[in-house]
Formats: structure tokens, C-alpha cells, sequence
């Protein structure tokens, strides 16, 4: 049998995030992953990527793994568009917005292929000299009031003071120990791809709402490549990712209301269904969950894993501090700040995501005067601009 003070079940951003934010301390922590991330091609460029806010740029910073990625695979965006298809509807942040310039920043965020994150942190990791990485998957798991066991396909038990679910949306360790959970079909699926455009993005984070869409195009250190998420009903999406190329592309730039000229697909076309989750309890003697296995938003920009990255910030923290007054980390009474601050945390998210969903659904006159009304209000208001902003950034 093998010991440990933490296992963390999940070997993707978040799970390896928190590793790496552990690293200067003496807890000994065991990582169970199927796969090690396959060495990635320079000439490929994957379809799913996230929208890196400050504060996570600044964790990743933190652990060294923001310095292992390829500036050539970074792209910053210094502005963001958002407006309605065929209304006065929208709003413009720019990196001259007073808070920006304030702290000195030059960017919104940055725009990274999730396989370049994980694998830059996964370098990072294996480098510690506090953590085993075991190329396995989890079997069983047995919680007592003093420890939790993992049992591996291998057959190998591994005890363990606190045992992290990093493990994604299906996660196994939040099914396993019962965990309640609150889920919400949001009637879309994501369709995920890279495109070329005939004009430059400029830097620019652009995304459209539309009574039965929403269309995000995500700028890519190439100027004139975007990856987008189009969330659409689930036929539509199946109708799109089967279509030859040539009507996908001008469904495409109908859809973007031609804002950066034509359209090329430029990769392979995938789709994930939509659903919210919320796990009522974050964390249980002896269990915790982070990331997408403790909640799932619709993924609008791709900002999701800011969410799952601000888990483990706070998570680590926690650890630290109980670590160092030498109390049992595993105990639900030292877990309960963790989970209190995160669960308010994403509700806010939750809600803000499912109510911008909601709100422009449909086509109905009054609920589109209020949109462009609203938005137009926020646009034109420097304090409701700084909120937005503020989010936007992680702060």
C-alpha cells in the first residue's frame, strides 16, 4: 500500500494546477491519470482553447508553466466585442479602460490551447520532488472518517488523508462518494473549430448573440485565424458539423454578420453538449472537488477553466495554511472555507452565464428593446464597465 497526504484523481489543467501550486510545501501528493499527454505537434493547432483571464496567467506564472509556453502559441486579445445580430444591441471593452491601464496591463487575456496549458504544467509537475504521477485509473474508492483508499485497475491501494476529484464533468470520484448534484440543460450544443478569416483580427475577442445562438470568435496568434465556439440548438449542430465545407463556411459568416470577411474552415469540426452543473457540496470528510467536477457553465468565450483554476488557488491556500498548523487537511471543518468561498464564486458564474443565455433568447420586441437598452447603458457607464471588467480579469 502505497501513502499519501493528497490524491488527486484527474491529471488535466486544474488537477495538475493544483499540484503545482503545492509544490513548496511537505505534503506528499500522488496524481492518478490514464494518459500522459501525447507530445504535441508545432504544426497543429487544436480546436479547443480557453480565455486565460489575469488571475489565472498569474498562477500559471506563479508554478513556471506560463514561461514553458511558446510565446508563438499565445494570443492575447486586447479587445472584446460583444452585440445582438440585427439590434442597437452591444458593448466594447478595450485594454484603455482605466482599470486596465491602471495595472499596467496591455491585455484582456490571452487565448491558449488547452493541450499547451496542460502539457507546460504537467512539465512543471514532474519536476516535484513531492509528487508521483501513476499512469493508472482509479478502480474503487473507500472513505473513512480517518482516511480515504483508492484502488487502482493495477490493483495497487493507495491511502490518502484528502482525495481530490479533479476528474472532469463525468467526474468518477464525485459519482463514487454520492455527491448531490443540481443539473440544467441549456438546449445547446457547442460546435468547436478553427477558422480562417479574409480580414485580421485585430487582437480582438468578438461575440455575437443571436435568438437561437451564440457565436464566439477567439483571435489566434496567427492574425487570421480565430477558433470559435458556436453554441446552437443540438439539430443545427449536427446539421452543421455534417455539411460539406462550403455551406459551413457561409453559415458561418451569415452568422458573424461578415464581420471579418469570409470564412475557411480550417480544422476538424466537433460538438459537446451543454449542461450546468453544480454540485450542492463542494467538499465531504476526506473528499473535495474542483474544476468541472464540481461545476460546468456554458461556455460563452471559453472562460470555464478561470472558474476551475480559481478552485485550486483557493483550494491550495487552504491546504497550506492547515498544513502549517499541522491540522488534519483531510477534516471537512478545515475544507468548509474552501468550500463556501467557492460555491459563491460559481453561482455568481452560474448565474451570470444562464441568465445572459435567457436573456437573449427570442425574438419578442420588448425583451430586445431591453437588451439593446441595457447594454447600451452598461457600455456608456465607467462604473458598471469596471464591474464587468473586474470579472472579466478575475479580480
Amino acid at each position: 500500500m502505497k501513502l499519501a497526504d493528497i490524491v488527486i484523481v484527474g491529471g488535466g489543467m486544474v488537477g495538475l494546477a493544483l499540484a503545482a501550486l503545492l509544490a513548496d510545501t511537505k505534503l506528499k501528493i500522488k496524481i492518478i491519470e490514464k494518459n500522459k499527454p501525447i507530445k504535441l505537434d508545432p504544426a497543429y493547432i487544436s480546436n479547443r482553447v480557453s480565455a486565460l483571464n489575469f488571475s489565472s496567467q498569474s498562477m500559471l506564472e506563479k508554478i513556471g508553466a506560463w514561461q514553458k509556453i511558446s510565446s508563438q502559441r499565445l494570443s492575447s486579445f486586447s479587445q472584446m466585442y460583444v452585440w445582438e445580430k440585427d439590434s442597437f444591441a452591444k458593448i466594447h471593452f478595450n485594454n484603455q479602460d482605466p482599470i486596465i491601464t491602471q495595472l499596467g496591463l496591455e491585455q484582456l487575456g490571452h487565448i491558449v490551447e488547452n493541450e499547451q496549458i496542460q502539457m507546460a504544467i504537467w512539465h512543471v509537475v514532474e519536476s516535484q520532488n513531492n509528487i508521483e504521477i501513476i499512469l493508472d485509473q482509479p478502480k474503487s474508492l473507500d472513505i473513512t472518517n480517518e482516511l480515504g483508499f483508492v484502488t487502482l485497475e493495477s490493483g495497487e491501494i493507495i491511502s490518502s488523508k484528502l482525495i481530490v476529484g479533479a476528474d472532469g464533468a463525468n467526474s468518477w470520484v464525485r459519482r463514487q462518494t454520492n455527491f448531490p448534484l443540481i443539473s440544467r440543460d441549456y438546449e445547446h450544443t457547442a460546435l468547436v473549430c478553427n477558422v480562417k478569416t479574409s480580414e485580421p483580427h485585430q487582437q480582438t475577442a468578438r461575440q455575437i448573440f443571436s435568438s437561437d445562438s451564440i457565436l464566439a470568435f477567439l483571435p489566434l496568434p496567427n492574425e487570421y485565424l480565430c477558433s470559435i465556439v458556436w453554441s446552437l440548438s443540438p439539430e443545427k449542430a449536427k446539421s452543421l458539423v455534417n455539411c460539406d465545407e462550403k455551406e459551413f463556411n457561409q453559415a458561418l459568416g451569415i452568422a458573424f454578420d461578415n464581420q471579418l470577411g469570409l470564412c475557411e474552415l480550417q480544422s476538424e469540426r466537433a460538438i459537446y453538449p451543454l449542461t450546468a452543473r453544480y454540485a450542492r457540496n463542494f467538499a465531504q470528510q476526506r473528499v473535495v472537488v474542483v474544476g468541472d467536477a464540481a461545476h460546468t457553465i456554458h461556455p460563452l468565450a471559453g472562460l470555464g477553466v478561470n472558474l476551475g483554476f480559481g478552485d485550486v488557488i483557493t483550494l491550495a491556500s487552504e491546504l497550506k495554511l492547515h498544513s502549517a498548523l499541522e491540522h488534519d487537511i483531510g477534516d471537512y471543518r478545515y475544507l468548509r472555507q474552501f468550500e463556501r468561498k467557492r460555491k459563491v464564486e460559481a453561482t455568481k458564474v452560474l448565474f451570470a452565464m444562464g441568465s445572459l443565455k435567457s436573456l437573449f433568447s427570442g425574438e419578442q420586441p420588448i425583451k430586445k428593446l431591453i437588451r439593446g437598452i441595457g447594454l447600451n447603458i452598461v457600455d456608456k457607464n465607467a462604473e458598471f464597465k469596471k464591474l464587468l471588467i473586474q470579472q472579466t480579469l478575475g479580480f
